[in-house]
């Protein structure tokens, strides 16, 4: 048995401090000039840019691609991105079907004389695609691989009593250098932080762990990272934990005995011991906080930086698969890709928490990061929310999948400590994957169809992080070359046997190779249900359904722009097969949920899988007389159908993978009424849906995000608007288009309506109704007080509508 015992922080968040001496961090989002398409020169102080003549102000995060217009393929193109059409035949369909380009972004800071003989360091969450950046028109630095952060010490070139220019070009690369939507530009935070030239913690300082976890006791132990340039013998490290309602519940100082050789050095601190330790757990995710101050050899403080942790226990097993602090624990995943639907790439913290309270409703409970590191954001959500995240670092091992402008064999060795170093402190984070269906490609570095390449990835990942196993995603087609019934290779080599789909293969690869632990790294949705329930839950990890929430790119053909094999759509609204996978997913809630078949998709051959199948809605406004299957998706023993108060019969459910909690009837006649399903367990009724037929719409309706909305200048609301008919039903054939306008501290960054195949763009202010529904996403400004949104139609009988929305104080993630 492989067990983990560890208790992890989350990635250090800096705090800002007045006193000179300290840490200061610079909020860096706001008043950047941007220009689409490259531009002559690199702006200088006498070339700054102003608005007009393609320069334009925008704040971050901020995605340039998703304002462009939709390319059509040409004539000569293939239209899709399956395995049919060849991979890559139409040039832009993996890429959401945006132009790729380049665009620039400009900032002048004017730096404080209290920064002299400081460390002023600049700080990049990512640009995406690649990106360069300059200070003064001189380069200072830059990335080749944009979903990974880095940092630039600014301070000896910044000219104290003046204005400096910070200038940032992104580049999306060409469409070749990404199989799906990435996004263009600053769309993740920038930061400067200000701190001691002589004596700091550098980036990413902490690594936190715990060899010791009990219900009684948990040891600490907190390695630190310390930069000191000063003549001393001694420094001092103090560390504070404080609970979640904010009481001290440890601190000690460590003295450390200084080499002045040694100019930087991790040391770990004296171990700290926690009583009666609260455990992070998916239900109850429990986070402390650690400040830890360093200290010359006289006390005064330094640098200081804060961070939230959990404690919590993980283990792997061929036995039992997986246990979070001693109990067996089944993932119920998602797999997808970084983008937020409408927004685009562009990292709002509220975007992403939207989707996870989202995912944690219809019970998930993991998420793979899908195909590389998402935003901090996306970790301390999921520290807060009880995700357990699959980190995954890379898609292929080759230098067009990883940005395309500098080799990969020259790039790794880098990206593997900037990635576990930055993630390596989360308690959400339990297991590392390094690549994605890959063991396929002839020209992996090294001719060995990646054996090689991850020994030495693993071996550099150990450098920083031995508290979590290490795996990589299986291509579903690549098995040994020499017999078919045997895994690949790097299969056996992992820690973790992931498998995308071929979740039949775990019996037989189990009984030959006993030590391998498997987890099926993506499923489908045509085969939902027997890739779950067929699979021995008692020994297995768990799943992660691939793309269940709709995105941009990967599309199976124009007009569609993207994937659209979720069970909820682009618009975040949940489709009949997402109360299929609720009641899987939730087996102690009593659901039951109706799915009308509207029509049968053609089958998709993607990477060897099908996908396609059955489609459907959950709307009562169909043609009279015409014949109907329907679907009932419950839990519960028993499922009795109506029409009209009429039965349509009873099924009973089975544990038969291939249909249970499906239960279905054919040849329903449609009338005009009503169809409800009743849902009985025990004998007794324990849930109903039902279904109306809705008139013509008359009014608009618009629901806001239930949440305390901030000023801080980043927060966003989402607004629902559904078209709903005199007794409040929604009007699912009202497609009228609206117009929205806002009054007040916010503005519009996005317009959406759940249809993957519609011409409209998002980054305006209109949208037709799809369903009748469509949403607008509101970013706060930083003043606070009342917003007003206004619909209105742009045609029909319906009047505009409106809604007040207060902003309160900013909020801090």
């Amino acid at each position: 048995m492989r067990a983990i015992t560890t208790i992890i922080a989350l990635a250090a968040t800096i705090c800002s401090f007045a006193a000179p001496t300290e840490r200061e961090t610079i909020n860096m989002n706001f008043g950047w000039m941007f220009h689409a398409g490259d531009i002559a020169a690199v702006p200088t102080t006498s070339t700054l840019p102003q608005e007009g003549n393609g320069w334009r102000n925008v704040d971050l995060p901020h995605d340039y691609q998703i304002e462009q217009p939709w390319v059509a393929p040409g004539d000569d193109e293939q239209g899709d991105n399956s395995d049919q059409a060849s991979n890559f035949k139409s040039r832009l369909s993996a890429r959401g079907f945006k132009e790729m380009g380049i665009g620039w972004y400009v900032k002048t800071i004017r730096p404080q004389e209290a920064w002299k003989n400081r460390r002023v360091i600049i700080d990049f969450q990512g640009i995406m695609y690649v990106g360069d950046v300059y200070l003064n028109g001189e380069r200072v630095g830059g990335t080749d691989y944009g979903y990974l952060g880095f940092d630039i010490d600014l301070s000896k070139k910044l000219r104290f009593g003046e204005d400096n220019v910070i200038a940032v070009k992104a580049n999306t690369q060409e469409p070749l250098n990404s199989r799906w939507y990435t996004g263009g530009g600053l769309f993740r935070d920038v930061k400067l932080i200000v701190t001691d030239r002589e004596l700091f913690l550098p980036r990413h300082p902490l690594y936190i762990t715990t060899p010791e976890v009990s219900e009684n006791k948990a040891t600490v132990a907190i390695q630190a990272e310390i930069a000191c340039y000063l003549r001393t013998e001694h420094l001092k490290v103090r560390a504070i934990v404080k609970d979640k309602e904010g009481l001290v519940v440890a601190d000690h100082t460590t003295d450390i005995p200084w080499n002045r050789k040694m100019k930087v050095y991790e040391y770990r601190l004296d171990d700290i011991h926690l009583d009666h330790p609260h455990l992070w757990s998916c239900e109850s995710p429990y986070l402390y906080q650690l400040t830890v101050e360093l200290c010359n050899e006289n006390g005064n403080v330094a640098d200081r930086v804060e961070t939230r942790f959990g404690v919590r226990t993980i283990e792997f097993s061929p036995d039992f698969g997986f246990k979070l602090n001693g109990k067996k624990v089944i993932w119920k995943g998602i797999a997808n890709h970084h983008s937020l639907g409408a927004l685009g790439s562009a990292a709002y913290p509220r975007a992403i928490e939207k989707r996870l309270k989202l995912l944690k409703e219809y019970g998930f409970n993991h998420v793979r990061t899908s195909h590389n590191p998402y935003s901090e954001d996306f970790l301390n959500l999921c520290d807060e929310y009880g995700i357990l995240v699959v980190d995954e670092l890379y898609d292929k091992w080759l230098t067009q999948f990883t940005g395309g402008r500098k080799e990969w064999t020259e790039q790794w060795q880098n990206d593997v400590p900037e990635f576990i170093k930055r993630d390596r402190n989360h308690p959400s984070v339990v297991l590392w994957s390094l690549g994605n269906e890959l063991q396929t490609y002839a020209n992996l570095p090294y001719n060995d169809w990646g054996v090689t390449p991850y020994r030495m990835q693993k071996e550099l990942l150990h450098r920083y992080d031995t508290t979590r196993l290490v795996t990589v995603a299986m291509h579903p087609r690549g098995r040994d070359l020499q017999t078919d019934s045997l895994p690949a290779p790097l299969a056996k080599e992992t820690d973790i046997a992931a498998y995308n789909y071929r979740y039949m293969y775990f019996p037989g690869d189990g009984r030959r190779f006993p030590w391998m632990i498997f987890y099926q790294s993506e499923a489908n949705l045509t085969m939902m249900g027997p890739n779950f329930y067929e699979m021995d839950l008692s020994k297995v990890i768990g799943l992660a359904y691939w793309g269940m929430i709709d995105y941009l790119g990967e599309s199976k053909g124009w007009p569609a722009k993207g994937w659209s094999d979720g069970v909820f759509d682009i618009s975040l609204e949940p489709k009949p097969m997402a109360y299929f996978l609720r009641s899987m997913f939730k087996e102690e809630e009593p659901v039951v949920h109706i799915g009308i078949v509207d029509n049968v998709a053609d089958d998709t051959e993607w990477n060897g899988i099908k996908f396609g199948g059955e489609r459907l809605s959950d709307h009562w406004n169909r043609v009279p007389g015409k014949k109907l299957t329907i679907y009932a998706y419950s839990n519960a023993d028993e499922v009795e159908l109506f029409v009209n108060g009429k039965s349509q019969g009873r099924r009973s459910n089975t544990t038969d993978p291939k249909n249970r909690n499906k239960m279905r009837w054919d040849n329903v006649t449609y009338a005009d009424g009503y169809v409800e399903a009743l849902a009985y367990k025990g004998g007794k009724m324990v849930a109903k849906h039902r279904v109306e037929t809705a008139g013509k719409a008359k009014r608009l309706v618009l629901t806001p995000d239930d949440i305390d909305w901030q000023a801080d200048g980043t927060d966003l609301m989402h607004v629902r608007i559904h078209a709903v008919d005199s007794k409040g039903r929604r009007a699912y054939n009202c497609q009228d288009q609206l117009e929205f306008s806002v009054q007040g501290d916010a503005r519009i960054v996005a317009v959406t309506n759940g249809d993957m195949v519609s011409d409209e763009l998002n980054a305006t202010n209109t949208r037709s109704l799809y369903n009748g529904s469509a949403m607008v996403i509101l970013r706060a400004g930083r003043t606070g007080g009342k917003v007003t949104l206004t619909a209105t139609p742009k045609s029909g009988d319906m009047k505009a509508a409106k809604i007040n929305l207060g902003i309160g104080n900013a909020r801090k993630f």
